[in-house]
């Protein structure tokens, strides 16, 4: 699942690499394959991401993330943003090792979760909306600013089960963590269903959480989708700062 900077939620069928950004600070793609054997849902494998080179500022840094290898270090074994005087702007961190790492990209206003749950990777981030949408017309193909492309979504008509849970009890295990049967809770819902693994509802409630801290506007938490692909609320920027989630990304400005 995908939530946009404008606050679209889409179930996607996306496999392989797709970028999740694309712009003159930031490139985030992430590799995705089938949730189970025969579903058309997918979950993230491996996420790529790569802070680019800023003259007087930072090093070009590199980080990678496969599942069951959250490293809390870049590519080349450091944890900032190298020798130049704002190296120190960028960092990385856990308070969980193995399982969540934590980027501040304070020169950018930026700042980038992943977490490892039932067997898939998840992403949020919350950036400054100038450097979001710092990109040409070449790169317009990014799931955090446009969403899934139509061709990608899924509909709940194509939701179909195949794991050994019944509707009704992955409804009972959502709403333990999941409360108000929104976007999130239908997500979980739907993911386990499809997996049959219960730990689908940790990832759904992590995401809502990093949703709640993110968000500069609370009321905008809870989306209420009429089907996957359709706009769950308004797409006007009004904050200076953009978030966004893909459980699994989520994209936040």
């Amino acid at each position: 699942d995908v939530r946009s900077f404008h606050h679209h939620f889409h179930t996607c069928r996306v496999q392989g690499a797709w970028p999740l950004l694309d712009n003159d600070f930031l490139f985030v793609q992430a590799t995705s394959s089938p949730m189970a054997l025969g579903a058309n849902a997918t979950a993230t494998r491996k996420l790529t991401i790569i802070f680019k080179n800023m003259q007087e500022c930072i090093d070009q840094k590199v980080y990678q993330a496969e599942v069951d290898n959250l490293p809390v270090a870049f590519e080349d074994g450091s944890m900032n943003g190298g020798d130049r005087p704002g190296g120190s702007s960028l960092s990385i961190q856990t308070a969980n090792p193995g399982n969540h790492v934590e980027i501040q990209a304070a020169y950018i206003g930026t700042t980038i979760i992943i977490r490892q749950t039932a067997g898939q990777l998840s992403f949020s981030i919350k950036v400054a909306e100038d450097v979001a949408m710092a990109f040409s017309a070449e790169q317009d193909l990014q799931l955090c600013v446009g969403g899934c492309p139509p061709s990608q979504r899924l509909s709940r008509s194509e939701r179909n089960r195949r794991g050994a849970i019944t509707i009704d009890t992955a409804r009972r295990l959502c709403k333990e963590g999941l409360p108000v049967e929104d976007a999130y809770f239908h997500s979980c819902v739907f993911d386990v269903l499809i997996s049959g693994d219960p730990n689908f509802t940790v990832a759904a409630q992590a995401a809502l959480e990093d949703a709640r801290a993110f968000l500069p506007d609370l009321e905008k938490l809870h989306l209420f989708p009429s089907d996957a692909g359709v706009p769950l609320s308004s797409a006007t920027l009004l904050a200076p700062l953009l978030s966004g989630l893909f459980v699994l990304w989520l994209c936040i400005q």
